[in-house]
């Protein structure tokens, strides 16, 4: 928010395969038969472009979720997936375009801030649910009341990766912020940086740069002037370009933490050992003991070719999201009767746990630290680190 290696390829190698506006019919033709009813639901992703994980992330998970939701034969739902390329006027373009189809009843996306915020007021002038997987600027899910979002809030997440993964797990004691200059980077980097002052952390460097940069070798000659122990970076696909670039300074006596891509195997796969012991936080982390997840997980890297974050996760959660609400509005299903049951949902426990949405229609979460140790991400706390 590199030059196009390992996973990133093999991902524009995957989504080469598809129309980005293909329709997915996502189950049987038999599906159509009888008293079974098909819903469109759109898709908005950055299936192209720095983002490109994230983005097919999005389009596998709710097409696994609509595969399983078919085979119950109790409902159809049919995927319409678009390209944002993360850019948050293609975005709104789009969302117009689902806006206007009165055969589209929800949107699942976009991945960014920027592209959710931008898209708000096209999607309540139609009156249509942008259900969001990642968004996370707490702005957003307030702009509209058919706005919202599953992942949590950055007005939660900041203060604790300040409070909780810099000063009492990492000990840090002056920090320097690299942030991605966009609705949901200034959101992370202001709840960031106010409770990291406020729990005596001393901020030494403090640089943004514009989405989608590529060289940050005068970002990071800033950041390391004033010789801060520990840096944060935060955005999501550009962390791993930061992260080499980082290395090719020759600056390795700083400890590396980033807010933002969660798990992300592009981290693993582009910076190698570059990225050994980097710190994270992340809502959800998968537990290969657990089947449920184990099996998730597999069938997920199968089709998309890496491995997934909690993104996809929470992707795979908003579909079934949508499929309750469906389901309570009985036999009258309308765009404002999904709106309604997805305000009011309870009970809800999904891949990556209960959701309830509260009045603004988010939620908040708790997290988890994460390390990366020999090549690969290691759970360090629980949930209850915070207490």
């Amino acid at each position: 928010m590199n030059k196009s290696t390992g996973s990133r390829v093999m991902i524009l190698a995957v989504v080469s395969l598809f129309s980005v506006s293909l329709a997915f019919g996502a189950g049987s033709e038999e599906a159509k038969s009888g008293s079974v009813k098909t819903y469109k639901v759109g898709v908005l992703a950055p299936i192209t472009g720095t983002n490109a994980e994230y983005g097919k992330g999005f389009q596998i998970a709710t097409k696994m979720a609509a595969d399983e939701i078919n085979a119950k034969g109790e409902m159809r739902i049919e995927l319409v997936v678009k390209d944002s390329k993360g850019d948050p006027k293609e975005s709104a373009d789009l969302a117009r375009q689902f806006g206007d189809d009165p055969n589209v009843m929800a949107i699942i996306g976009d991945f960014t801030s920027s592209c959710c915020m931008a898209n708000a007021p096209i999607i309540d002038e139609a009156g249509i649910v942008q259900l969001s997987p990642t968004a996370s600027n707490p702005n957003y899910a307030s702009m509209s009341k058919f706005a919202f979002s599953a992942m949590g809030r950055q007005d939660g997440e900041a203060p604790f990766f300040a409070s909780y993964l810099l000063k009492k797990y990492a000990g840090a004691k002056n920090i320097g912020v690299i942030w991605v200059n966009s609705d949901w980077g200034k959101s992370a980097h202001d709840n960031l940086v106010n409770q990291a002052l406020k729990d005596g952390l001393n901020v030494v460097s403090d640089v943004n740069y514009i989405a989608d940069e590529k060289d940050f070798s005068s970002s990071i000659a800033k950041l390391r002037r004033p010789n801060p122990d520990h840096i944060v970076i935060l955005d999501q696909g550009a962390v791993p370009t930061i992260i080499n670039q980082i290395a090719q300074a020759g600056w390795t006596d700083v400890r590396i933490t980033t807010l933002g891509p969660g798990t992300s195997a592009q981290i693993l796969n582009l910076t190698k050992g570059n990225s050994e012991r980097l710190l994270l936080t992340t809502p959800f982390f998968f537990d290969l003991t657990n089947k449920r997840d184990k099996d998730w997980s597999d069938t997920f890297e199968k089709a998309a070719g890496f491995a997934p974050t909690v993104h996809p996760a929470v992707a795979y959660d908003c579909m079934y999201l949508l499929e309750a609400s469906i389901k309570a509005s009985g036999a009258a299903v309308t765009r404002e009767s999904i709106r309604e049951n997805l305000q009011n949902l309870k009970d809800f426990s999904g891949l990556t746990g209960p959701i309830k949405f509260n009045p603004d229609g988010d939620i908040f979460r708790k997290y988890l630290i994460v390390a990366v140790e020999n090549g690969a991400f290691v759970k360090k706390t629980d949930f209850d680190f915070a207490k």
